[in-house]
């Protein structure tokens, strides 16, 4: 790792895909496939409009798993049957004519689905009320529903969905594999002590919780075979609830990124708020600095509210390899040819997300 001034611009490799520079754009859930889940010629110029700007690494949206109950959100992508995988072929494509490599991120929304067009209900965990309220930027409105507890049909099948889907994204030509483990969504559920209280071998302790993503990194490793990077994105916070902390602090750090590690995983992808802020009250450490303490040998992605190089450079030197950006990519599409050059960086404007969090037009302009 390098915090000198051409640190973000040297080449690292993550099981044998080789990214030309330290920045990534991260994933972002724009609502922009068609109504039957397939990408779109226009998330084909969004995403090549990254890769042109310089990005080494691009991670796409959440897209969902199979045809029950893991769609989260109306006009989200999917990738679970043959027409859903020819169309990401040209944003992988657009991608690579620009000499960026891209990642596909898998999905199950689990109990905070707000939208999905195969089941009118939802399934999590427990049967446990998810808190916050549905998002009107990604079609909701009001309370989500109480789900379902799943049983161990459905666990299985959520875990296959999960192979099956990468297998698809790699005959899609993807360079890698994201297991969208953050968030709120299903994973995520499993690892949080308030929404799992199973009693059986998918709950219990941290240690116990982490049974289902684990489960879920083998069977994707199975599928999308031993040259694909598969990656995990933990974090604490949710899109339901936003101000979540582990509540053994970094206890349940060590035992969820050392577990982690111990499946094997290519790279782990953590994102907080502000990457480069203590993660626990009273704590000195970051979750990127955490992470990298309980998962040393693991190639770290970090995530969360890093606006320019400076920034960029100072998560570098906490212990991340790559800096993922969000509202600072959609702000920049080019941001790594702007730092390169010297050149402003605009300010995100809110408006892109609203009042749909999809694709604009102003964001497809050259």
């Amino acid at each position: 790792m390098s915090t000198d001034a051409t640190g973000l611009f040297t080449t690292f490799d993550i099981n044998g895909v080789t990214l030309g520079n330290r920045l990534a754009v991260a994933p972002m859930t724009r609502v922009s496939a068609s109504d039957e889940g397939t990408a779109t010629e226009t998330m084909a110029r969004y995403y090549e409009r990254f890769a042109r700007g310089g990005f080494g690494l691009l991670i796409t949206e959440g897209i969902y798993t199979d045809r029950a109950f893991s769609q989260g959100y109306l006009h989200q992508p999917g990738i679970t049957d043959e027409a859903q995988e020819q169309a990401w072929r040209p944003v992988v494509e657009a991608a690579h004519r620009h000499g960026a490599h891209i990642f596909a991120q898998v999905m199950h929304a689990g109990a905070i689905s707000q939208g999905n067009r195969f089941r009118e209900t939802s399934i999590g965990p427990s049967a446990v009320q998810p808190k916050g309220e549905q998002m009107e930027f990604y079609f909701g409105k009001g309370a989500y529903p109480l789900p379902e507890a799943m049983n161990e049909e459905q666990i299985a099948d959520a875990i296959e969905g999960f192979a099956a889907s990468a297998a698809r994204a790699v005959a899609a030509g993807f360079d890698g594999i994201e297991i969208h483990g953050a968030n709120g969504y299903l994973i995520d559920q499993f690892l949080t002590d308030y929404a799992n209280r199973r009693r059986d071998r998918w709950g219990g302790d941290t240690r116990q919780r982490t049974t289902f993503v684990t489960a879920i990194v083998e069977a994707v490793r199975a599928k999308a075979g031993p040259g694909v990077p598969v990656g995990v994105r933990i974090s604490q916070g949710k899109v339901n609830d936003d101000a979540h902390k582990w509540p053994g602090h970094e206890q349940d750090a060590e035992v969820i990124f050392g577990t982690l590690a111990e499946a094997g995983i290519s790279y782990l992808h953590v994102t907080e708020h502000r990457a480069w802020e203590p993660a626990f009250e009273g704590g000195p450490d970051s979750l990127v600095a955490l992470a990298r303490r309980y998962a040393p040998q693991v190639p770290l992605i970090a995530n969360g509210g890093v606006q320019d190089r400076a920034r960029a450079q100072e998560v570098l030197a906490a212990g991340a390899d790559i800096v993922a950006l969000g509202k600072a990519a959609l702000a920049n599409p080019d941001f790594p040819n702007r730092i390169q050059a010297a050149q402003e960086l605009a300010g995100f404007d809110h408006a892109i997300l609203g009042p749909i969090a999809n694709i604009k037009p102003t964001e497809l302009a050259a």
